[in-house]
């Protein structure tokens, strides 16, 4: 483990460093996410700290000096993540559509399948093809969609980065740890100026090249002296937070009528401040569930198989009982907004010959409306 700490230093100061110079060209030409009805933030935030992600992570690739028998893997994946690099530097001045976002994601994702990095279950190629290919088109969505409050999307890709470093470390994954460190170390150093409240947004641009990385970790971890049956599912615990967010949230609009891809209040994060937490504990509270998930991992990898798929089954059971209890709790909440809504008198203008008495809110409803009405 000792041996990936200075390239962790390394992308660390890389992205710290990095951070501040896109914010000043960020505002230097202009692009900032601007206020709106839809968000939290009163004045302009500079975006391209996706910019400063990347950079940090290719410059302590090179600096890394253990590739020599990765050289075709790492170019595949290198090339990939310079392609999402390129897509989200575009995004950032031409508000690219997702119709136009999902085809380079894909392209991404077929560059690795084709350099031969793919998951290996016992099925036909093409079924473990279209696995990965769902994968990480779905991790690079998954950090996207995460990318909803300060802090949330780079200190969730920083905490699973640094589970996947320590499982690598722990199984003989020298080409997986690397990566891992590098990342791990790039999100922290942009995290500094992302939490609460952020100075730098990272845009799609950090989001997708997060979510690549994360994705391919995932597909090439693996557990040489444990069984395929009880390690499997070990990446997706790592990610569980992802998992489980986009789920709620693509379940949720469908079943509402609304495409997925329309963003929206309904994300794991926007529940908890409806349930009363700040911005900044809803943002904490999500990264001791990741830190949860990522302990629960390493426990899993090291049990025996049937220990291993108890606890893969106890965190299922756990998600799904969690997925039951905010689908209820929106619903509720929703209930209770719409009742205050309607019970509100709408005082009309008063004519000289009558007098109006308004019906005033009580100051827990008037909060309740409050929060229903932003949009992060």
């Amino acid at each position: 483990m000792t041996d990936y700490i200075p390239l962790i230093v390394v992308a660390f100061a890389a992205s710290l460093a990095l951070t501040p110079l896109t914010r000043q060209i960020a505002r230097r030409f202009g692009v900032v996410d601007t206020p709106s009805s839809r968000k939290v933030h009163q004045t302009p935030i500079p975006l391209m700290g996706g910019l400063a992600i990347y950079g940090a992570f290719i410059i302590a690739l090179v600096l890394f000096r253990g590739w020599p028998k990765y050289v075709a893997e790492l170019t595949g994946i290198l090339i990939s993540t310079t392609w999402l690099a390129f897509i989200g530097l575009l995004d950032y001045r031409m508000d690219l559509r997702p119709w136009v976002k999902f085809p380079a994601q894909a392209l991404a994702a077929i560059i690795v399948i084709a350099i031969g990095i793919s998951v290996d279950l016992p099925i036909p190629p093409f079924f473990n093809w279209l696995i990965t290919f769902v994968w990480i088109v779905g991790i690079i969505n998954a950090i996207n969609f995460l990318d909803n409050m300060d802090g949330l999307a780079a200190g969730l890709s920083a905490i699973c980065a640094l589970f996947m470093l320590i499982l690598a470390v722990l199984n003989g994954q020298y080409f997986v740890a690397p990566l891992a460190a590098a990342l791990c170390g790039s999100a922290v150093g942009f995290l500094i100026y992302n939490f609460n409240p952020a100075t730098t947004f990272m845009g799609d641009m950090g989001s997708m090249v997060l979510g690549f990385i994360l994705a391919v970790l995932g597909i090439k971890l693996s557990f040489p002296h444990e069984t395929l049956a009880g390690t499997w599912y070990i990446p997706i615990i790592v990610m569980g937070l992802p998992v489980f967010d986009t789920t709620l949230v693509v379940f949720t609009r469908l079943h509402e009528g609304r495409s997925p891809l329309v963003g929206g209040r309904d994300h794991t994060s926007h529940r908890l401040v409806s349930m009363g937490l700040s911005h900044r504990l809803a943002v904490i509270t999500l990264y001791g569930v990741c830190i949860l998930l990522g302990l629960a991992s390493i426990a899993a990898s090291e049990a025996p198989v049937s220990l291993s798929n108890l606890i893969a089954v106890v965190i299922a059971a756990l998600g799904l009982g969690l997925f039951a209890i905010m689908e209820v709790t929106r619903y509720r909440y929703q209930r209770k907004v719409s009742r205050i809504q309607e019970t509100a008198t709408v005082v009309p203008t008063p004519t000289p010959q009558e007098t109006v008495t308004e019906v005033p809110m009580s100051p827990q409803d008037k909060e309740t409306v409050d929060q229903v009405e932003k949009v992060h």
